[in-house]
């Protein structure tokens, strides 16, 4: 199962009443962008999280894989005469729509680099279709759930049971549930079969450090789990087994290394420091040429070095 984020606006109410999602083929210059031909992503069983006019309204689960229509009648005054990607889905609307502006903090962190449904200021970017990581979805369920689901009190049990049964028999909160588990299995299981994976690639010890305790030493992507795809995710190159303090200094973009391996060490930690950290100068660790897309990529993107900060906030 894999999850997305809908951006409908306008088009809710006639999509949600018709129980599909759908975009045309090609836009009117004969392309094909990027949020319209995700379309053909869709699978029978994903998840999608539907954003109105700076809420999350509904989640749906997809009932069928998309397949090419043409234009619903009802969105087409010229009677569905136009090639549309088209797929069907079950809505299931919220009581309680999810602010994204007003959970923006929380959101934020669990965005992708590239495709973000959202922008920076918390609105919603153009386009239809963008991809949901299955962190993000998860933080979705839970912001969702802490709004939608009635809790209860031990002392209130014996006077609400018929609010119990009818929560027992919510549609909504089965979705909620059940997403919930599938996304968990997907990422613990992913999670384990990479660990597993770069255990023989680092001989099973950090190479920083050389602890060999298997233990606590962290799987660490290089190209972090929010924007990978499903197999970078497992790809054993787009990582690096790390002992905790190593992997947590990586993963923050406190370290980083060149596609050839040489450690760089961002300025942010003193150099007095270094002993401290268990960093030296002009450490290269082994790697192979298919770990070097993965390590750039981190060091362009994750790296914290403060002049880069400051460079890309006077261009914007």
């Amino acid at each position: 199962m894999n999850s997305y984020i809908v951006m409908q606006g306008d088009t809710y109410q006639e999509e949600c009443a018709a129980g599909i999602l759908w975009t045309p083929q090609v836009d009117k210059s004969g392309m094909v962008p990027h949020s319209w031909n995700r379309m053909q992503e869709l699978k029978k069983g994903d998840l999608v999280f539907h954003y109105v006019k700076g809420f999350l309204v509904a989640i749906s689960r997809v009932r069928e894989d998309f397949h090419k229509g043409t234009k619903p009648k009802q969105a087409d005054e010229q009677g569905g005469s136009e090639p549309a990607f088209i797929a069907r889905t079950a809505y299931r609307e919220l009581d309680v729509p999810l602010s994204i502006k007003g959970s923006f903090q929380e959101i934020e962190p669990l965005l992708p680099t590239k495709y973000s449904a959202f922008q920076e200021d918390a609105n919603g970017n153009s386009g239809y279709l963008y991809p949901c990581n299955e962190e993000l979805a998860m933080k979705f369920l839970e912001l969702i759930s802490s709004l939608n689901v009635f809790t209860l009190e031990m002392e209130q049990l014996e006077l609400s049971m018929e609010v119990i049964k009818k929560t027992a028999h919510n549609p909504l909160l089965s979705l909620i549930a059940e997403a919930e588990l599938e996304i968990k299995t997907k990422m613990r299981r992913g999670k384990e079969q990479f660990r597993e994976s770069l255990l023989p690639l680092w001989n099973g010890e950090c190479p920083i450090c050389g602890i060999a305790i298997e233990e606590v030493l962290t799987a660490t992507h290089a190209k972090p789990w929010k924007d990978s795809s499903d197999s970078e995710r497992l790809d054993p190159f787009n990582g690096i087994l790390l002992c905790a303090n190593h992997a947590s200094l990586y993963s923050a973009g406190y370290i980083a290394f060149t596609g050839g391996g040489r450690l760089h060490i961002s300025s942010r930690i003193p150099e007095e420091d270094y002993p401290v950290y268990r960093l030296r100068k002009n450490l290269k660790v082994p790697v192979s040429a298919e770990h070097a897309p993965y390590l750039r990529w981190h060091k362009r993107i994750v790296f914290a070095e403060p002049r880069k900060v400051k460079l890309m906030t006077n261009q914007e």
